[in-house]
């Protein structure tokens, strides 16, 4: 029987966030998704950023989330208090490190975490898994994998490595090479207004909705409170950066996350050889996979993009869904179909919010 006990920390908290800060660091691993400012940059205007813990003989684990309130006009004074749980952007799960027995472990945690979501009034939880899921612990609600990402062994030998790109990629950065452009490394932002101006300007040419445009202040708190898990790579020619990726560090990984090229600088193909010196760099700081991510959609162009540069690195993007409290969910949906002249669209998790 474990002695441990269950914790959530709260990062808005300051006599709770450097309890979470510690354990984070603590986690061979640290993966940036589970930090507590980045967290908290993805729970603004959404709800409350969130972390259980769970330390035992059996394992140490660190589940971070996002606590939203559900506000449904119309629903029962009963309902009123009811809370959903969905992870932050990119990937998530609850981690788990210095596992002796998985079953033990899982069991544990979830148990006494079902507990503590139904004391909040938790209906559901809605998870975006890692695709390094190997760190993972054992998730018991429903796992659905919804579309194939892309993601690069940099444990291969370099040679191996170049080799393991399509021709076109090889291509693409050999003229990129020829034709002058080089690739600086940025570890603080220094050149944050030519990164964003791309940003930006890639963002408008794709017709992108407004969830893809961030304030100046969600960069420059990454700035501050996430030294050393951001790296930026500009490609330059001639002084002037033409193409720019923004990614975000962990202790083992590199993940893609903003980028964006200026439309006259296509024809010198700064964008494959800004890739390969990301692999590079990331290689030679002794990290061991780039995570590039998947597309809009299965199999759209941008996947197929990604693709090109690790045709041997798809791995499934996989959701865990689970209904804490089931009638609820069933009252929400219900009032939610109610309330829409369609039906709620196929899919959609939680159906309440669709």
């Amino acid at each position: 029987m474990t002695t441990a006990s269950l914790r959530v920390l709260d990062a808005t908290k300051p006599s709770e966030r450097p309890d979470w800060l510690r354990l984070w660091e603590s986690w061979p691993q640290r993966e940036v998704h589970a930090h507590p400012s980045y967290v908290s940059l993805f729970a603004e205007g959404v709800g409350r950023p969130y972390c259980a813990v769970w330390e035992s003989p059996t394992g140490s684990v660190l589940f971070p989330f996002i606590l939203r309130d559900v506000r449904l006009s119309g629903v029962d004074e009963d309902d009123t208090a009811l809370t959903d749980i969905v992870t932050p952007y990119g990937y998530g799960g609850a981690y788990a490190w210095n596992v002796t027995d998985d079953q033990s472990l899982s069991g544990d945690f979830w148990g006494a975490f079902t507990e503590w979501s139904e004391r909040q009034g938790v209906v559901s939880e809605f998870l975006r898994l890692s695709v390094l899921d190997e760190s993972l612990l054992s998730y018991p609600g429903t796992v659905e994998v919804r579309q194939d990402n892309v993601v690069c062994d940099l444990g291969l030998e370099p040679d191996a490595l170049w080799m393991s790109f399509d021709q076109k990629v090889r291509k693409n950065v050999k003229k990129a090479q020829r034709s002058g452009v080089v690739v600086e490394v940025d570890t603080t932002g220094s050149r944050f207004d030519e990164f964003i101006a791309i940003y930006e300007a890639t963002m408008d040419r794709r017709g992108a909705d407004g969830g893809y445009y961030f304030q100046r202040e969600f960069f420059e708190a990454i700035h501050r409170e996430m030294p050393g898990q951001f790296a930026y790579f500009h490609a330059l020619l001639d002084g002037a950066v033409i193409s720019t990726e923004l990614v975000l560090l962990s202790q083992e990984s590199g993940y893609s996350f903003l980028g964006g090229t200026l439309d006259h600088a296509f024809a010198v193909r700064p964008n494959d050889l800004l890739k390969y010196e990301v692999m590079r760099w990331l290689a030679e700081s002794g990290r061991r996979w780039f995570v590039l991510g998947g597309g809009y959609e299965a199999g759209d162009g941008i996947f197929r993009y990604k693709r090109a540069f690790a045709p041997n690195g798809i791995r499934p993007f996989a959701v865990g869904m689970r209904i804490i409290d089931p009638d609820s969910y069933r009252r929400l949906v219900e009032h939610r179909q109610a309330e829409q002249a369609e039906p709620l669209r196929q899919g959609f998790f939680p159906e309440y919010r669709a």
